[in-house]
């Protein structure tokens, strides 16, 4: 059973009591993004017709019980078609479970780091503004993204192009420390302004 663009697409030559379980417990898994495809299913072992068209659907071959003939065993590693043997129904279930989850889009969340205070700004020429700052809380960091906020509201955020400890660049400035700031094509910074750090961490994602 292989996903194609979103599906899960299965080929099962397995014993004959085993299919139904099999059917039953992979159409189990719903979710509105993600789904199982069985495009063929049998009894016996795998057959050089099922590796054809495991290749063709983009699928792998769940083999339960069985085994491949040496010509489809032959025939699936030329043409890079995944056979799994599985004695366990669990163990099927599991294996499609994590390869549906796979297929997930990761879910992206912002964990803000740090916050400082726009105390004065600075034009610099061919370089733009220099927010002269004071890290109020937590960590600025040179790879963090920045949210510019003015009376309370955020105004868009920005990439850091440069964060210095007095004259020299930084990896990063903690709580109490001063520093310069200058982000990625915004020049409008003014004094009292909040300029607030996060990255953005990705969470996979789970059928559950």
């Amino acid at each position: 059973d292989r996903d194609v663009t979103g599906v899960q697409t299965c080929a099962l030559p397995i014993s004959q009591g085993s299919i139904e379980a099999l059917r039953s417990e992979m159409q189990k898994f719903s979710h509105p993004e993600v789904r199982v495809t069985i495009v063929h299913e049998g009894v016996g072992g795998v057959n050089e017709s099922d590796v054809a068209l495991a290749e063709a659907s983009g699928a792998i071959v769940i083999a339960f019980h069985v085994v491949p003939e040496e010509r489809a065993r032959a025939l699936a590693e030329r043409d890079g078609v995944d056979v799994r043997r599985f004695e366990i129904i669990y163990e099927v279930t599991e294996t499609i479970k994590r390869s549906l989850e796979g297929l997930l889009p990761p879910e992206r969340k912002q964990v803000m780091t740090g916050r400082a205070f726009v105390m004065k700004t600075f034009q610099i020429s061919r370089l733009g503004t220099i927010a002269g700052c004071r890290v109020l809380s937590g960590t600025i960091e040179r790879s963090n993204r920045i949210n510019v906020i003015r009376d309370q509201t955020i105004l868009n955020s920005y990439d850091i192009a440069s964060l210095k400890r007095v004259k020299d660049d930084a990896r990063e400035v903690r709580e109490g420390m001063e520093c310069g700031i200058r982000l990625e094509g915004f020049n409008d910074i003014k004094e009292g302004d909040i300029l607030e750090a996060f990255r953005v961490d990705e969470v996979k994602r789970t059928l559950d």
